[in-house]
């Protein structure tokens, strides 16, 4: 007899990691490869956030505290709100993932532009729901005209990625609200912002005053990137605190691990060390930009801490079979949704200018 499986593993697109096939990240690190290809911070954590991993690993016997109290309090105090308001997760992912589980089913619509995080079409594919993609306007930005006129009555879910991978281009704040004001109550809106702190626009808290204004309104936040804390996968997300509580229902128990609660807990504290890590990466990114054009090839307006760059009619699959020879890795465009580009993620002084010059011999 064969085993048959659920239909709905055939609608999955599959993830593609921006790790090469069969290498774990400290394997490339030690080979020397410029990992450019997965939107990561290039420097460590806080060694204060160090300090706190290490003395909690003398613990791993016990379990995790479910509830995430003092990650939760830390957020709360931060952003000045209730904790009941605050869901944490195993990377943003996680929390994607659930809110999809408690609001969608066989009947209900989801909405997003297209192309965005590519976790997106999984929602639509694991639930059953219809999925609807709204493409990107010119300048690769969010149609939020568009957008809202693909709402309905069965719509349940609206994702919104701000700034956008892998277009990495952002909707200031005010644009965000007025948006909101036109979609109406029934629809949860998920802002989805796991580079805000990279982006020029607004103050990176803008986007958290209008949650007063609009109960259905979810901001979705990482300390992958601008924390450093990609390895340890700590996401959170500030909503109503109905929103948590049906996340939290249809996930397992104990899903943030001990380690990243403390990681998330203590690097909360160091607002200091993320402005430095902020302002070291818009460095990265005009320097980037700045040789990119002089290289004659078209980007979007970067706000993140990775380029979206049109090849201009270079072959893909060759420019990044051709930077992975020189040790560098980069994600291509095609499973990303558009076919032509290649995302590259900003490293040290030294990866960034590994990249530069190697796009620029296989250019040439």
């Amino acid at each position: 007899m064969t085993i048959t499986f659920a239909e709905k593993l055939a609608r999955m697109p599959g993830y593609q990691a921006g790790v090469p096939t069969g290498q774990a990240p400290e394997e490339v690190a030690a080979g020397g490869i410029a990992q450019l290809a997965s939107n990561e911070s290039p420097f460590p954590p806080h060694p204060k956030v160090v300090e706190a991993i290490a003395s909690t690993a003398a613990a791993m016997n016990r379990y995790p505290d479910p509830d995430a109290t003092l990650l939760r309090r830390r957020l709360a105090e931060r952003y000045d709100t209730d904790p009941s308001r605050i869901a944490v997760g195993n990377g943003s992912c996680e929390i994607l993932l659930a809110a999809a589980e408690a609001l969608l089913e066989p009947g209900a619509e989801i909405l997003y532009a297209w192309p965005a995080f590519s976790m997106y079409p999984y929602l639509p594919a694991l639930t059953g729901a219809r999925e609807v993609r709204v493409p990107l306007a010119a300048g690769a930005v969010h149609d939020l005209e568009a957008m809202a006129a693909e709402v309905t009555a069965a719509t349940q879910l609206l994702l919104i990625c701000n700034p956008n991978n892998p277009t990495a281009t952002h909707i200031p704040a005010a644009e965000i609200a007025a948006f909101c004001e036109r979609i109406p109550p029934h629809v949860t809106v998920i802002l989805d912002e796991a580079y805000i702190e990279f982006q020029v626009n607004d103050d990176p808290d803008a986007t958290l005053d209008l949650l007063a204004d609009f109960p259905n309104l979810v901001v979705q936040r990482t300390f992958s990137k601008c924390y450093g804390l990609a390895g340890l996968r700590v996401g959170y997300a500030i909503g109503s605190p109905s929103f948590r509580a049906a996340v939290d229902a249809v996930r397992q128990p104990f899903s943030v691990n001990a380690l990243a609660q403390a990681a998330g807990a203590e690097a909360i504290l160091h607002s200091d060390d993320v402005a430095r890590r902020v302002e070291s990466t818009v460095a990265a990114r005009l320097r980037v930009e700045q040789g990119l054009a002089e290289l004659g090839l078209a980007t979007s307006d970067t706000q993140a801490n990775f380029s979206w760059i049109d090849l201009g009619g270079a072959d893909e699959a060759e420019v990044v079979a051709g930077l992975a020879a020189r040790d560098v890795a980069v994600r291509p465009g095609t499973p990303l949704g558009d076919p032509g580009h290649i995302r590259v993620s900003y490293g040290t002084a030294e990866e960034n200018e590994r990249f530069l010059a190697g796009l620029s011999e296989i250019l040439d």
